[in-house]
């Protein structure tokens, strides 16, 4: 590369939990600028996990987010003038962003009212190994290991 890497900014820690993790999924989430909506709807969302699951909602978003972030991903190339799906490593932190977008499109899609209540859904049902974004990481993860024999063509 021509250009030198940019520096990485730092992500602010969220006034609730202290985690710049949570800043970076409200900042997921937020629409035309309303980081203040955001954060709300992402708090009322934890305050309903934590009514429904009776556990602490921070452990349970993040278990969550564990279960939804996919750990390899397939990458189109050309070669020869076919066009392989190469199964590719992730790395750290495009898993962490890919998941919490999973997680929101998904949260967005499902029916409910209020995005709060499709969120805290879709956080629950991540948890426990289930929901759309789950079944979402493990046909990315099929679909890699039924492409494996291409593995080889990797740049």
């Amino acid at each position: 590369m021509r250009k030198r890497k940019p520096k990485l900014r730092i992500t602010p820690e969220d006034p609730r939990y202290g985690d710049p993790m949570v800043t970076q999924f409200v900042n997921n989430m937020m629409w035309n600028g309303k980081k203040s909506t955001a954060l709300q709807v992402f708090y009322l969302a934890m305050d309903k996990v934590k009514q429904r699951t009776g556990e602490d909602e921070h452990e349970v978003w993040k278990k969550a987010l564990n279960n939804v972030m996919p750990q390899v991903e397939v990458r189109s190339r050309r070669v020869g003038g076919a066009t392989f799906q190469i199964p590719t490593e992730i790395r750290a932190k495009r898993k962490i962003s890919i998941g919490m977008k999973w997680m929101i499109n998904f949260a967005r899609k499902r029916s409910g009212k209020g995005m709060s209540e499709k969120l805290a859904a879709e956080i629950i049902a991540a948890s426990k190994n289930e929901g759309a974004a789950v079944k979402r990481k493990e046909d990315t993860h099929r679909m890699a290991e039924a492409n494996r024999a291409f593995a080889h063509f990797r740049a």
